[in-house]
């Protein structure tokens, strides 16, 4: 059988940079070379700052680095050298987590490899196969031909989607009835045909696959003559669409209709914790909807940098003109953050959040002091928030016993960072 001992790895980003890290890890005798166009994100690779946050990932970059794995701009080099190219050779797509992405690729649930019937495919296959069971058991490694593999990576990704916004449109009943969407998650997840997995309520899903992989489906559905199909799929991203407008139209509707000049401090930036990745977030839409309404967002994560932070909210179809200049300030920490605020919402479920000095923060800001939390991050805490006088707005359940009742009265428009923008009208 043909043996690998040369990989080459288009694309140093997410996906490619942990996996092949771990390839090169757990393959000592295998040289992986992983390429890319961009200069400076491979020279981060080559440093000891490394371009992406993900827990782990530096231990294994530099346990191999320099001695079986390299990262480089030199791309036709690596190609040339290659036993096997990732990305042009075969269908291998990854089921990655962020922020459990090392656990993920040391301790796979599956490995999926699909190529042609052809015997040029089967032997790609068998090739590939055998670098995987280095460390994963044969029975774990799945094989099929390639529009199984493909396919099965869009299907996998719309499944786990459509259960967050299955249990986001629970908690919006939820809080029209008096239910708690945690009990309700948890009752349903006893059920072994259901379990309890994905069935957090949120302010909705985000990362670079979710709806990338979502939407990949409707377009197949659409262009096979599959509109009904389309269309199912497509309430999944609607659905989370909604949740976000409904939660950031809740915080409008909170603060007494009117969020103008007003500060509000959004704590979490990144998609969801233990990650620095902020594509797809659903902070950068929450943020477009309150900038819209003229809030100052005092914006605080601890993994994302100021500069990624302010080039989301920059972009053509989230702020026009000065918007992020006027009204968006970056914060080093959260008290700073919340330091005179009317509000404080958390978008991001960062462990820290739970353990921050809420009387001390409660005492530096304006009052009535809001805090909305779209992580439901600060479940243990309501009845000593409460005490400390702060009135808390969750996803799925009514906390205050007199809480303001939530009937929107704004309206907020849909809104996609795929959609081209829409530059208002000048008055």
């Amino acid at each position: 059988m043909f043996e690998i001992k040369k990989i080459c790895c288009i694309g140093a980003g997410y996906v490619g940079g942990p996996t092949c890290s771990v390839i090169a890890q757990m393959c000592p005798s295998i040289k992986v070379t992983v390429v890319d166009v961009n200069e400076a994100r491979i020279n981060a690779w080559n440093s000891d700052t490394l371009p992406i946050y993900e827990p782990g990932l530096k231990e294994v970059v530099e346990s191999c680095r320099g001695r079986n794995l390299f990262f480089s701009t030199s791309i036709d080099d690596a190609i040339r050298e290659a036993d096997l190219v990732f990305i042009s050779v075969l269908s291998n797509p990854e089921f990655l987590a962020e922020g459990t992405a090392i656990k993920d690729l040391k301790n796979p649930d599956r490995v999926l490899i699909g190529g042609d019937d052809s015997p040029e495919g089967q032997k790609a296959v068998r090739a590939l196969c055998a670098v995987y069971e280095h460390w994963v058991p044969k029975e774990k490694i799945l094989t099929t031909n390639t529009w199984s593999s493909e396919l099965s990576k869009l299907a996998a990704n719309a499944f786990l989607a459509q259960r967050i916004s299955s249990i986001n449109s629970i908690s919006a009943l939820c809080e029209a009835t008096g239910a708690d969407v945690e009990e309700v998650a948890r009752a349903i997840g006893t059920d072994q045909r259901i379990g309890n997995k994905f069935l957090k309520a949120s302010v909705g899903f985000g990362g670079s696959c979710f709806q990338k992989d979502v939407l990949n489906l409707v377009y197949l559905c659409e262009a096979l003559n599959l509109p009904e199909v389309a269309r199912y799929w497509q309430q999944v991203i609607d659905m989370n669409d909604y949740q976000r407008r409904r939660f950031a139209s809740r915080i409008i509707d909170s603060l007494f209709n009117t969020v103008t000049d007003k500060k509000i401090a959004i704590l979490g930036f990144a998609f969801k914790k233990d990650t620095g990745d902020t594509r797809e977030s659903s902070s950068i839409y929450i943020s477009k909807y309150l900038m819209d309404e003229g809030a100052k967002l005092h914006i605080y994560d601890p993994k994302v940098p100021k500069e990624q932070i302010i080039l989301d909210l920059s972009h053509p179809g989230v702020s026009e003109d000065n918007q992020v200049s006027r009204l968006v300030t970056i914060s080093k920490d959260p008290y700073e953050a919340c330091d005179g605020a009317h509000a404080l919402v958390i978008c991001t479920e960062w462990d820290m959040f739970k353990e921050l000095d809420y009387e001390r923060i409660h005492k530096k800001m304006l009052k009535p002091a809001f805090i909305f939390d779209g992580r439901r991050v600060l479940d243990d805490l309501h009845n000593e928030l409460q005490v400390i006088g702060f009135q808390i707005e969750t996803i799925g359940k009514k906390v205050s016993a007199k809480r303001i009742p939530f009937a929107s009265s704004c309206e907020i428009p849909k809104f996609s960072l795929q959609d081209p923008p829409v530059k208002k009208p000048r008055v």
